[in-house]
């Protein structure tokens, strides 16, 4: 028998002390990293999730009939919401597709009133998605310390990194016939797969109105399922991820499930750390929403640009019921905004957190 929700309150959270200067220190570093990366190509990009596979616009449908456990926060109400979501391999360098990472789904929903976050100024709510269940490092100082690693292999010439990412493929590929895989391998050498046919998950909890979850997107398609064998010739195509994203949009609509995963038990999911994995035998994921991106230009210019130089997803932009929780969740808090500063003073671009669909272009 499934236990009820464990509830929400401020003490679920234990920062550890000298969090601020490990925090701190991620800034720097992955501010050095980005420092790194635009004198190579000359231009700052995001920090991570730089290179863009498609982007995309749509709807999230919240049913009437939740349950009150999962009728919570923005999912308390039954209504259609307007949504961008943008698509992104993961490192932090607009790299061809033959390094092979983990991958990145960004939700902005629009028409969200309610108390947000402090400085959180319009009526929307982001979700910032990745592949895999949990984030590899844990907690903001094991990132601090993994984020050495990566500092150094942005330094690195593309054929380095893409044999870093075969060999760490293949390592995963082995892990995965034993029936087990490593977080940290995916990271750095996901499977050539196509980035519409799987699942994103926050990886990280947060706040769910009187509780707590992790959410997840799944695709549920008939178009999707049929992508599930598709695989990348890297050797064929240095942008294949971008183009058989956007020509999947070109003719077939999008769907994913948003999910959520209440937290149930202390033990078995704890807050702090957030590369264990919570079982789906003690708390399942259950719909709370649905996401529909119809057939559309999922990769125009202005579009692009706007995406990908002007508009900011950041967990930070939430409301109060969804406040993200744990050590990782609370360095992203600072650190999202502080690169995303950085980058978009490099480039002259102000940054916008649009507060209404309109403003995404065609």
């Amino acid at each position: 028998m499934t236990r009820p929700p464990l509830p929400y309150s401020p003490d679920v959270e234990q920062p550890r002390e000298g969090e601020q200067k490990t925090i701190d220190g991620i800034i720097q570093g992955m501010t050095q990293q980005s420092q790194t990366v635009e004198q190579r190509e000359h231009h700052a990009v995001r920090a991570s999730h730089a290179k863009s596979t498609a982007l995309a616009v749509g709807t999230l449908e919240i049913p009437e009939g939740l349950p009150p456990e999962l009728a919570q926060g923005l999912f308390a109400r039954p209504g259609i919401h307007p949504v961008a979501v943008r698509f992104a391999q993961g490192p932090g360098e607009r790299l061809g597709d033959r390094v092979s990472t983990h991958r990145g789904m960004s939700i902005k929903v629009f028409d969200v009133p309610g108390e947000k976050l402090p400085g959180h100024a319009t009526d929307t709510q982001d979700f910032v998605l990745a592949s895999g269940t949990t984030f590899p490092s844990g907690t903001a100082e094991g990132f601090l310390r993994d984020g050495t690693v990566i500092g150094k292999s942005a330094g690195l010439p593309e054929g380095a990194k893409s044999a870093v990412s075969s060999l760490a493929r293949n390592f995963n590929r082995a892990l995965h016939t034993l029936g087990t895989e490593s977080p940290k391998a995916d990271f750095f050498g996901h499977p050539f797969s196509h980035p519409l046919a799987e699942p994103y998950y926050s990886q990280a909890p947060m706040r769910f109105g009187a509780y707590v979850a992790k959410l997840g997107a799944f695709p549920t398609s008939q178009g999707q399922d049929a992508l599930r064998d598709w695989q990348l010739d890297p050797k064929a195509d240095e942008d294949g991820f971008r183009h058989a994203t956007v020509a999947h949009f070109h003719a077939n609509e999008v769907v994913f499930e948003l999910k959520a995963q209440l937290w149930r038990d202390a033990k078995s999911q704890p807050i702090e750390d957030a590369s264990v994995e919570w079982p789906e035998d003690e708390s399942p994921y259950v719909t709370v929403a649905k996401i529909r991106l119809p057939a559309q230009d999922a990769y125009g210019p202005a579009r692009q640009r706007y995406f990908d130089e002007v508009m900011t997803f950041r967990p930070a932009h939430c409301l109060a019921a969804h406040r993200p929780l744990g050590s990782v969740m609370r360095a992203r808090l600072q650190v999202y905004k502080a690169l995303s500063e950085f980058r978009h003073g490099e480039n002259g671009i102000p940054e916008q957190d649009p507060a209404t669909i309109d403003a995404i272009p065609a």
